[in-house]
């Protein structure tokens, strides 16, 4: 699954737009972002930006704050540890799925013994 602070009609279109077969949960006012210590504020030159572009964020989030999350991945074991974490400000820099797969491999032999 995928969390964003985009409403629910926007995360719907985003799914469609981008054939996601995952749900995408709606974090209104980036409020678990925040929990997590993910949420971070536009500076004013990058809002500028964001507006040159037509991304309108706090019309896409129904949130008059320009404040998004920091990309982060975590898998999640059904005891509810976390088996895995990373986050990188850099949303252009993802984990290989290399590096997941043991961890999937793992928990996967963890359920089944």
């Amino acid at each position: 699954m995928a969390i964003s602070p985009q409403t629910q009609a926007n995360s719907r279109k985003s799914q469609r737009d981008n054939k996601l077969r995952f749900p995408i949960l709606s974090d209104p006012g980036t409020a678990v972002a925040d929990k997590f210590g993910l949420r971070f504020a536009l500076p004013d030159d990058l809002i500028e930006v964001y507006k040159q572009f037509g991304n309108d964020l706090p019309a896409v989030n129904n949130d008059p704050a320009w404040v998004l999350p920091m990309p982060a991945r975590y898998v999640i074991g059904t005891s509810g540890l976390i088996a895995y974490a990373e986050v990188n400000p850099d949303y252009t820099r993802r984990p290989d799925p290399s590096d997941l797969l043991p961890v999937l491999d793992r928990l996967r032999a963890d359920t089944s013994a």
